[in-house]
């Protein structure tokens, strides 16, 4: 396995999965993703230092269904005209081993609160073409009410049509900085 050396890693969109799960009208989960992503992975000498930030363009929205979609980036869910991007800054990065946990602020529709993604790091190798490339599967679970975002509709057999809890999952890989 390769080392994860210090300076900032370049997120690699290409093997990327920005992603989350809601249930819908209480029966099966419904899962989408994003498509334009930016992050940047600092790796300081003391890894407890490192830090991640990440912005997430709203308008990349996809869960398979145009419609959906379209409602999504809509005033009901995100307002993506009025709130373009996700964000998220870490304040904290913890690596026991494959066990990784990052705390941080999250921000969706102007609202900001603490979150914490928890998972494994699955590695660092060097790939075919020389490059350097470490990756984690991590998740965490939010209420879309924290955020602002409250659109519902009553089901006849009783609950709602959206869950307020979503899961957010991060299948991600870096890029090491050029030595």
């Amino acid at each position: 396995m390769a080392e994860l050396t210090t300076g900032t890693w370049n997120y690699d969109a290409t093997h990327s999965e920005v992603g989350f799960t809601v249930r819908h009208a209480g029966i099966t989960k419904v899962r989408g993703s994003f498509s334009q992503v930016e992050a940047a992975l600092t790796i300081a000498e003391n890894i407890a230092e490192s830090t991640v930030e990440a912005t997430v363009g709203m308008d990349s929205v996809s869960t398979g269904n145009a419609d959906r979609d379209g409602h999504l980036r809509g005033a009901d869910f995100f307002d993506a005209e009025n709130h373009p991007e996700m964000t998220f800054t870490s304040t904290s990065f913890e690596l026991d081993g494959q066990d990784l946990t990052i705390a941080g602020n999250l921000t969706i529709k102007g609202e900001t609160r603490p979150v914490t993604f928890t998972g494994e790091f699955t590695g660092a190798v060097v790939d075919a073409f020389g490059a350097t490339r470490a990756g984690a599967s991590v998740t965490t679970t939010i209420s879309r009410k924290d955020f602002g975002i409250t659109w519902n509709a009553a089901v006849e057999a009783g609950g709602v049509l959206v869950s307020d809890k979503v899961v957010i999952n991060l299948d991600v890989a870096f890029i090491a900085p050029e030595s």
